[in-house]
């Protein structure tokens, strides 16, 4: 009998299995896909030789995730590199802010009248990172925090609505740019805890940057399994798990799924039948015949680029998503890898990915108000474009079950469900099965490939594995 079963490969199935494998535990894992990766996939989804990732691209909670710092990733190939700039957020008038690696160079972006509140909103928490992200990135009435105090005054910046937050700024430069980072929630920015996204992305952009993996994101996944290997784990892929009977004895399972999935599979009938799925994202990825021809010279410079021209066009973009309106300005998130790393395009090309908030299972198409936003802060775009490929809800959920109705955070950033993922429970990761887990991002700390949700589940299975010895 296997000691535990992992169902999904994605980075928090590959990180439990991992852990587990190294506390000397036999563990296997099935994927239905063709290769592991989930959220952390690259393939050639346009021209031979351009290199995608089909979902996450930038990955500032992966290079600052305490789960895969405490793993030896770099030994297997996990390479990360860094932009000039971590991120963008460039205007009409061809000025952009930017967040820096530097707080000052970030600060003097936003403009004399806002530079010193930016120094004092993130002063606290700076050089803090290997405490705080620990606390931060947890369940958080599980264990006591690291840095008690430090996490006490990020968690009363952090569970503001990002409007409350804008209010400290006077200018719409510091507004928009905190808007675009707390953005990535997929949640109006009036809603709960907003504010803390923007303040992790803003600190880990100081801290530990928002690099890219050479070779894409699909070297987070690899090397993530190249590791349970060494371990003896074992991964079969190709296999979808209909039913827990279709798996092999096991003392334990655990469940990279939806929480709906896991229900069906595991046979609790309704036990989360209160879970609610949020809006979706429209994909394009880009092959390019040369760099975005951004008109401020900083989106240039940047790994990722935000597009809302006000923090007031952001929200109603996100509230349009939410209340299920069809996309017309949308806020864009986009990243240009091939900047930083060669082997995305061949020489001379560039890859580009850009996604826009739709409702939760739009079937149309907003490649048109997508590319008309490009165009606005980047004239000529458009006759780059050697070739796209274009993934709306439909198509994300098909790729990835976990992305229900193409929701890719895998659960509703909204209300309670901010912070009781997926239900009320002492565990979240424990079902009412004594043999079942849950290990998604439908789990703290939610969204991201960081692991974490892995991490905290095979704390608890191992827990649970060692009261039955």
């Amino acid at each position: 009998m296997l000691d535990a079963v992992v169902v999904g490969a994605g980075p928090n199935g590959l990180t439990a299995a991992v852990e587990l494998a190294r506390r000397g535990l036999a563990v296997e894992i099935f994927e239905a896909a063709e290769a592991i990766g989930g959220g952390a996939r690259t393939e050639e989804l346009t021209l031979p030789g351009f290199r995608h990732d089909p979902c996450s691209a930038v990955h500032p909670l992966g290079v600052g995730s305490p789960a895969f710092r405490a793993l030896p990733l770099a030994r297997y190939g996990l390479e990360w590199l860094h932009p000039e700039l971590p991120m963008a957020h460039p205007f009409p008038d061809g000025t952009a802010a930017v967040l820096a690696r530097s707080v000052g160079e970030t600060a003097s972006s936003l403009g004399a009248r806002d530079a010193g509140g930016y120094r004092r909103l993130l002063a606290p928490f700076l050089g803090h990172w290997d405490s705080i992200a620990p606390d931060i990135l947890r369940t958080p009435w599980l264990g006591l925090p690291q840095d008690p105090v430090a996490w006490a005054r990020f968690g009363m910046l952090a569970i503001q609505p990002l409007n409350w937050l804008a209010r400290r700024f006077q200018d719409e430069k510091a507004r928009g740019m905190l808007a675009g980072l707390a953005a990535h929630a997929i949640a109006p920015t009036s809603g709960l805890a907003t504010s803390g996204i923007a303040l992790l992305f803003a600190l880990a952009g100081h801290e530990v940057g928002w690099p890219v993996p050479r070779g894409g994101s699909q070297a987070i996944a690899d090397a993530l399994g190249a590791h349970l290997a060494d371990h003896g784990g074992v991964v079969h892929t190709d296999f979808e798990v209909r039913r827990l009977d279709e798996l092999p004895p096991a003392r334990a399972y655990v469940f990279d799924t939806s929480p709906t999935a896991l229900a069906r599979i595991a046979g609790l009938g309704s036990a989360y039948r209160s879970y609610r799925y949020g809006p979706s994202v429209f994909k394009l990825d880009y092959a390019l015949d040369g760099p975005v021809p951004w008109t401020a010279p900083e989106a240039r410079r940047a790994g990722t680029v935000h597009i809302g021209a006000t923090r007031t066009e952001i929200d109603a973009a996100l509230h349009a998503a939410v209340e299920g309106a069809d996309p017309s300005v949308p806020f864009l998130i986009t990243a240009q890898p091939s900047l930083i790393d060669p082997t995305r395009a061949p020489a001379g090309k560039h890859t580009f990915w850009a996604y826009g908030h739709v409702p939760h299972g739009w079937t149309g198409d907003a490649t048109e108000v997508i590319e008309r936003q490009l165009e606005r802060f980047a004239p000529g775009f458009r006759d780059l474009v050697l070739a796209r490929a274009v993934a709306g809800p439909p198509q994300l959920a098909a790729r990835n079950a976990n992305y229900v109705g193409g929701d890719t955070a895998c659960g509703a950033f909204a209300g309670l469900q901010t912070v009781l993922r997926p239900k009320l429970a002492r565990v979240p990761y424990a079902t009412a099965h004594p043999a079942v887990f849950l290990c998604s991002s439908a789990t703290p700390p939610g969204p991201g490939v960081h692991g974490m949700s892995g991490h905290h589940a095979a704390r608890a299975v191992w827990r649970h594995l060692h009261q039955d010895i």
